[in-house]
């Protein structure tokens, strides 16, 4: 997988109230974990992490880590990013985590599901897809990161689905998760399921109705029992 250049100043004032004046200066503060030493707190320019970001979208990276001190290159190296923190109105970024990684040591990492094809099930039957897998964590060296997952989903139709056994992983490439969690899958229409359900509603009230009318039976029958009994003795008093 290509490295992307990305250069960082080490940011040595910390603190809520340094980071807002990094982002007045549209800057992104950040910080490094990994590696030998302790993580290190730093800022990038808005602008160039925004180009990376609209060139790779969906992408996982790797990022060649410049680190500058004082204009000064003090060290790089490869990092990924673990997390990234965005203003809850604006959606701006407003803190980025890096990891450090080493390209000979595998890591774990999430790439996204993105489906290919429209599904005949949707297409033609009008039924609905439903995406329930974004990611798939998988293992696997740097270097062997793929840049997203395929599931090629034109031949699904209603109720079928596409398993995690389903994908297809790239040579280096495993994953932890259960091979028969279901990533993508084909609900039947609106209507079909309303239909389904008063379908199940009717047979599961026709079955009880039944029942229901024996229990009454019953506690009929038990009322009537005293009413007979009463009117042998009124007949035996009267011989």
């Amino acid at each position: 997988m290509e490295q992307i250049n990305f250069d960082v100043q080490i940011r040595k004032n910390k603190g809520s109230a340094r980071s807002r004046q990094v982002r007045r200066a549209n800057l992104i503060p950040g910080i490094v974990y990994g590696g030998d030493s302790k993580p290190t707190t730093i800022q990038a320019d808005r602008k160039a992490y925004d180009r990376i970001y609209r060139q790779h979208a969906g992408e996982s990276l790797i990022y060649h880590l410049n680190v500058l001190e004082d204009g000064k290159k003090v060290s790089d190296f490869p990092a990924i990013i673990k997390d990234v923190q965005l203003h809850p109105v604006t959606d701006e970024v407003i803190h980025i985590d890096f990891n450090r990684i080493s390209l000979d040591k595998e890591i774990e990492i999430k790439i996204k599901v993105i489906p290919k094809g429209e599904p005949i099930g949707v297409k033609r039957d009008g039924g609905t897809m439903e995406h329930l897998m974004w990611e798939l964590d998988v293992i696997c060296l740097p270097t062997n990161i793929p840049h997203h997952l395929e599931a090629d989903i034109t031949n699904l139709g209603v109720h079928d689905s596409i398993h995690v056994k389903d994908l297809v992983l790239p040579a280096g490439v495993r994953t932890k998760h259960d091979p028969d969690s279901v990533v993508i899958t084909i609900a039947g229409s609106m209507r079909e399921e309303a239909a389904t359900a008063t379908a199940e509603g009717e047979v599961a009230a026709a079955g009880s109705e039944p029942e229901v009318l024996k229990e009454k039976k019953k506690e009929e029958g038990a009322e009537a029992k005293p009413g007979a009994a009463g009117a042998a003795k009124k007949e035996d008093t009267k011989k």
